[in-house]
């Protein structure tokens, strides 16, 4: 209670104390040159100093003034004297009137214009302004002639300690992590005072904290705010509230102090291992489910939060490690165990895993607590279901060949059902993968059989769908596709690979290749094609042409002699048998037409008769289209001549009662002779075909009827 008495005491002569320092200073003014501002002393001291000052600096004139200072927030039933003004001009007659001017002059400053005294006539504030310029000037009474130049001073506003310290900033908020070491710097809070800096101790600050011992400390100069309690956990206590104050006046009693709050939160840091909540799971399973299908969820609880409390989950023993597996929760933070492949009730009933959860984002400071880590076990019971039949190959692959017999069994499925309480099966084809319906199935073994013709010519794979139905239960099917392959058999025989026609030049050579023909055959045998070329029986010695066999599978056709004569004898059928090599073999005979040309020196074919098979050298494209030109005009005056006799009525054919006499030509030219009866061979009219194999136009005989002489 003294001591509490004492400071009330202190508080109440504080500003009395320092107004009575202060004061002297405020209202003295050291003189300069000739001009004086005096803050204290009688009149005659006033004249007595001045007169000296006119003795010592008569020569010079001017006004030169020092500061004058004035206590903020001073109040009293009076003016606060601030200052006098004089000039050693004035005797002391009273003929000097002083004028004030400038900051707060008239309302804030008021001046005696005979003294010279100023007053402070209003209750300063530093804070808001600290200093004011004024003008001072000294004009006679009477004449208001200036008696000096008017000069400047100031006025300062003296501080004084009305202001507490304010922290603007505040509430403060801070984080530090958990488990921080002593003296681990938090943050730091700064309060400001309006008050002087630099006078006094009014701005000068000590920090303490009021709330938040033994947790934190602060720097009383500094205000650094430290950890004081070494490894503080955030799973016992995440938040801290802290009360800071700074205090003004160097810390001392009669200070102005100012507060605030400061929130620290403890940051999470990975000081806890995961832990599952039960150590045992019980989940069941229909033996159906669908792959990846969730069985169940297992959670290990960790007290950190954020990426601190991720765990990943494994699998690490039990007898269901190939069928199961576990994935990690990121949002849910828990193990999610799914099915990797199927399940059978029937095969067994119940698996145990053994599963582990570890952190993620482990902190090496805290790795010699142990590990982070649990294990659990749990336990999956499979159940039963309906299940649908089951085919004992997933795909088949049957093969029969193209000639097989209707009816005959091309291949078989099996099928059962899985269930212990087995239902039997029946077996059908699905038509819409056989619309031709070319397969059937017996419905109580799965014998496929053939229902039409095969050729493997047309169509060399045929793909099915079978379709296996639990007798019991009519909703559980299963399909399976079988591929049927159609074996080839040697049931076509060669023919030539396209309608070849031969040209021959008259002046052509003996030996001379002239058409290289090739063969080919519907069948595929394994060992690919071969093939064998002849002339009929009754044509092997022809006189004309021969045959070569080639080692590329082809056949070349010569020309046994030169001297052939288009105009004897036009066209050669040539008629070749072809046999593959299959089993048994099978041969057809293909005629090649060799046709008699005009050939160029070299070998071109010119024309054959009155074809044109090639063009003449040097005959240009311009010139073709001239000669169809003419060909289309020459047709179309043929039309119109016809059309204009129509239109006459004339009649075109001789009628019987006509004189025909004018029609006859008279030709008396001399028979010639013996030349007469040699141009004509009598012999060829005896034997139409030629003893040298000609065939004549009309004769072009088809195969099998042509004569061994036509080669």
């Amino acid at each position: 209670m003294p001591e509490r008495l004492a400071e009330m005491l202190l508080d109440l002569w504080t500003p009395l104390i320092i107004l009575w320092i202060t004061l002297p200073p405020c209202i003295f003014m050291a003189p300069m040159n000739h001009s004086q501002v005096l803050m204290s002393g009688s009149p005659l001291e006033l004249n007595r100093l001045g007169e000296e000052q006119r003795i010592l600096n008569r020569s010079k004139r001017g006004w030169v003034w020092n500061q004058m200072f004035v206590l903020e927030e001073f109040s009293g039933p009076e003016p606060i004297l601030v200052g006098r003004l004089h000039t050693d001009l004035d005797p002391g007659s009273k003929k000097i009137k002083y004028i004030l001017s400038g900051d707060g002059a008239g309302t804030i400053f008021q001046i005696n214009d005979v003294t010279g005294d100023i007053h402070a006539i209003k209750r300063l504030d530093r804070e808001e302004k600290a200093e004011y310029t004024l003008t001072a000037q000294a004009v006679d009474w009477e004449t208001s002639k200036p008696l000096e130049p008017p000069s400047e001073f100031i006025i300062k506003v003296q501080d004084i300690n009305d202001n507490a310290p304010e922290f603007l900033n505040g509430p403060y908020h801070a984080t530090v992590p958990e488990m921080s070491i002593l003296g681990t710097s938090v943050t730091n809070v700064t309060a400001t005072d309006a008050d002087d800096p630099v006078y006094g101790n009014s701005a000068k600050l000590v920090y303490s904290i009021l709330e938040g011992q033994p947790y934190f400390s602060i720097e009383p100069e500094t205000a650094i705010i430290k950890t004081a309690l070494p490894n503080m956990d955030r799973e016992a206590k995440e938040e801290y509230l802290v009360v800071i104050q700074a205090k003004d006046m160097g810390g001392h009693s009669g200070g102005l102090s100012g507060t605030t709050t400061l929130t620290v939160t403890l940051t999470d840091v990975n000081d806890n291992p995961p832990k599952f909540a039960q150590s045992l799971y019980h989940f069941s399973v229909p033996e159906d489910v669908v792959l990846g299908t969730a069985i169940g969820r297992v959670k290990a609880n960790d007290q950190d939060i954020g990426e601190n409390a991720q765990s990943s989950y494994d699998i690490i023993d039990g007898d269901g490690t190939a069928l199961f597996e576990i994935t990690s929760d990121a949002q849910a933070q828990d193990g999610i165990i799914r099915l990797r492949k199927p399940l059978d009730f029937e095969t067994k009933k119940s698996y145990t895993l053994k599963v582990e959860a570890a952190n993620v984002h482990i902190d090496p400071r805290f790795s010699s607590r142990g590990p982070f880590k649990d294990t659990a076990t749990v336990k999956i019971v499979v159940e039963d279901a309906d299940e649908p039949p089951v085919f004992s190959s997933p795909t088949y692959l049957l093969e029969v060949h193209e000639n097989a017999a209707l009816n005959s069994v091309i291949g078989q499925v099996t099928a059962r059902d899985p269930d212990i309480t087995s239902s039997p099966i029946r077996f059908s084809i699905d038509r819409h993968t056989d619309l031709e319906r070319q397969f059937n199935i017996n419905a109580d073994d799965g014998k496929i059989t053939l229902a039409t013709p095969l050729d493997r010519e047309l169509s060399m794979w045929h793909n099915i769908t079978i379709i296996a139905t639990e007798i019991r239960n009519h909703s559980q099917i299963s399909r399976v596709p079988v591929a049927i392959k159609v074996l080839d058999v040697n049931d076509n025989a060669p023919e030539f690979a396209s309608e070849y026609e031969a040209f021959l030049c008259e002046n052509g050579k003996p030996g001379q290749v002239i058409q290289t023909v090739s063969a080919m055959d519907k069948d595929d045998p394994k060992n690919g094609h071969y093939f064998l070329y002849s002339l009929l029986p009754e044509m092997v010695n022809n006189p004309n042409f021969t045959i070569k066999k080639n080692e590329d599978n082809s056949l070349s056709i010569l020309a046994k002699h030169n001297g052939f004569n288009r105009q004897k004898q036009e066209v050669y059928l040539l008629p070749i048998v072809i046999s593959d090599s299959g089993n048994p073999p099978l041969s057809s005979t293909s005629t090649l037409t060799i046709r008699v040309c005009g050939c160029s020196n070299d070998g071109v074919v010119q024309s054959c008769n009155v074809e044109a098979y090639v063009l003449p050298i040097g005959l240009s494209m311009g010139a073709l289209i001239a000669i169809l030109a003419c060909i289309i005009l020459l047709l179309v005056i043929v039309v119109l001549f016809v059309t204009l006799r129509r239109h006459k009525n004339e009649p075109l054919i001789i009628k019987d009662d006509e004189d025909v006499r004018e029609n006859i030509i008279r030709y008396d030219d001399e028979g010639g002779g013996e030349e007469d009866t040699e141009a004509f061979d009598i012999a060829t009219l005896q034997n139409p075909d030629g003893i040298n194999g000609f065939l004549p136009h009309h004769r072009r005989g088809l195969l099998g009827g042509i004569s061994p002489d036509a080669v």
